[in-house]
């Protein structure tokens, strides 16, 4: 799975060079997910409603299917990051920082979606995190965890060309994507979109 970071900083235009950079992979064939790195508590679930419920009643996931999405929240996140999954492995990510709560939660992440069949992932923030990087607005290298392989103002085809030439990160032991029947069965599943800073 390939796995490139945007990092730049706020109001750079982060979230809109994903918006622009996820349908030309998509017309490709290439299977994209999206991670999105918020550093606020948000609410994304409707309070009183049945999710809510179930989470407040002390569920760690609750899954919601509505007729159009899928979504997945978790009492598991940066403070309490979730473990990578049975035969996964951190892809060689938390040498850089085997103590870091938000590095870990990246990686388990990272891990699942693997999983599911995801061909890329496109982390937006993470910014230390070392994988390769697209640095947006006036970001500092030097601020980075991974290597730079494109700026935000670069042509997008060009910056599509990149991430799909990107070496592929594996978090499994065997060094495929394939887990066990509950890891994999909602491989056909959308991810629903998250709540926004």
């Amino acid at each position: 799975m390939r796995v490139v970071c945007l990092a730049g900083p706020s109001d750079s235009g982060k979230t809109t060079l994903v918006e622009e950079l996820v349908p030309r992979l998509t017309d490709r064939d290439v299977r994209v997910a999206t991670i999105k790195s918020i550093h606020h508590d948000v609410e994304i679930d409707t309070p009183g409603a049945d999710t809510h419920r179930h989470r407040t009643a002390g569920a760690e996931t609750v899954i919601g299917i509505t007729p159009e999405l899928t979504f997945d929240i978790s009492t598991r996140a940066k403070r309490t990051p979730p473990p990578l999954p049975d035969g996964a492995t951190d892809g060689g990510l938390l040498a850089a920082d085997p103590d870091d709560p938000e590095l870990e939660a990246l990686v388990s992440t990272l891990a699942r979606l693997e999983r599911r069949g995801y061909d890329t992932v496109l982390v937006e923030g993470f910014t230390a995190a070392p994988v390769p990087t697209v640095l947006v607005g006036d970001g500092d290298p030097e601020n980075v965890g991974g290597e730079v392989i494109g700026r935000g103002s670069d042509a997008l085809e060009a910056l599509v060309a990149k991430i799909c030439d990107l070496e592929e990160l594996s978090f499994s032991e065997t060094g495929d994507a394939t887990g066990s029947p509950e890891d994999s069965s909602d491989s056909t599943t959308r991810p629903a979109s998250n709540a926004d800073e």
